[in-house]
């Protein structure tokens, strides 16, 4: 029997917990001899783990090497780029996905027999752009890792066009696009109740403004109520939302729930507020994970002109959006909400679960991965 190609993924994450890295974990299990290598437990269908610890930090903490621009050492010094080297010497694979640009000069590194493809999430020389330390001195190593490992990978994919579009400017690369999708669920919406409730979930990170949502909220009509599930990203900043919103009886904070859980959960509410201003370029080209769950959930959903969002909320007509990033413009919105709209978004949701699934998106890593491997070598279809 022909030994199925050996396929290692790589992320700088926890992967049981990465929806992102998951979806290429259970895309490519079965199909090929799958290898992880990230933070925490092995996620299920892999064949093989290699563990990091957590102390194994996977960003560059060497100020000699940024200040000095020895962005060789730099990488180098990276605990998890240390660690990960450690657990895999002398691995043999056929192919290597790497998940953001961090770890991709350790997958070319590593010499796969048929190359790395590298899947890059989000635009990484502006990540954090919105932080002056890190646009002086983290902001030049990257775009040193760009110009360097970019050309060496075989194949590249990124979350939206936006971003795809920067790197092949900046760096004269092609990337498609895989969406952050949710996998397809079974449902249908939930009717609009006598209390309209509005959900949003995600990382509690002060550039993302999330006192916005709480602002919007002063002036809502009795009969709209928000529940904000929110990572302690940024502990002190969390705790100053949950102070903000103390006097604001219609927002309540949850306690944050496991992704394979998001769903059935925003299921019970009615619209989601993705309400992302533009406060780094990541940011104004996002389609973040959050959306895609309230299409599955079979919500409506409120989200500000950021451009791929717009595109998408047009073409199904399961939202609206605001004219602007301001919360007087998400307010006004709000107050407009009654339930007669919100069943129309919901059931145009429905209409879109199938066509904007994750399953309408995974065949791009697919392809990518077959096209490295000889037709000899080819995977279980």
């Amino acid at each position: 029997m022909t030994a199925l190609p050996r396929l290692l993924i790589i992320s700088f994450s926890p992967i049981r917990s990465d929806p992102r890295v998951l979806k290429q974990v259970g895309l490519f299990s079965g199909k090929y001899h799958v290898i992880t290598c990230g933070y925490g437990a092995a996620p299920d269908g892999v064949d093989e783990h290699f563990a990091l610890s957590p102390d194994a930090i996977g960003w560059p903490s060497d100020k000699i090497g940024l200040l000095g621009r020895r962005y060789r050492r730099a990488y180098d010094q990276i605990p998890a780029v240390q660690q990960a080297r450690k657990l895999l010497a002398g691995i043999s694979v056929d192919v290597v996905l790497a998940n953001d640009l961090n770890t991709l000069p350790l997958a070319v590194q590593l010499e796969p027999k048929y190359g790395v493809h590298s899947d890059l999430h989000e635009f990484a020389p502006k990540e954090k752009e919105a932080d002056l330390k890190w646009r002086l001195f983290v902001a030049p190593y990257m775009r040193w890792l760009c110009r360097t490992y970019l050309p060496r990978a075989r194949s590249l994919t990124t979350v939206a066009s936006g971003i795809a579009a920067q790197y092949n400017l900046d760096f004269g690369v092609d990337v498609d696009v895989v969406t952050n999708a949710a996998p397809f669920t079974e449902g249908a919406p939930r009717p609009v109740g006598g209390t309209i409730r509005l959900i949003h979930n995600g990382a509690g990170q002060r550039y993302r403004k999330l006192e916005n949502l709480i602002e919007a909220m002063r002036s809502a009509p009795l009969g709209i109520e928000l529940d904000i599930f929110v990572m302690p990203n940024e502990p002190d900043y969390v705790a100053e939302l949950k102070k903000m919103a103390a006097d604001v009886p219609s927002v309540k904070f949850r306690d944050p729930v496991p992704y394979d859980e998001l769903v059935r959960i925003s299921s019970e509410y009615d619209v989601s507020l993705v309400f992302l201003p533009p406060t780094t370029f990541n940011l104004k080209n996002a389609l973040p994970n959050k959306f895609f769950e309230a299409v599955q959930a079979r919500l409506g959903v409120i989200v500000g002109p950021s451009p791929s969002m717009v595109q998408i909320v047009n073409e199904y007509g399961f939202g609206t959006v605001t004219p602007d990033f301001s919360p007087t413009a998400l307010a006004a919105t709000i107050r407009s909400l009654n339930p007669e709209q919100i069943m129309e978004w919901k059931l145009a949701a429905d209409r879109a679960a199938k066509p904007l699934a994750a399953e309408s998106q995974l065949g791009i890593w697919e392809a990518a991965i077959r096209a490295l491997l000889p037709a000899s070598d080819s995977a279980v279809s």
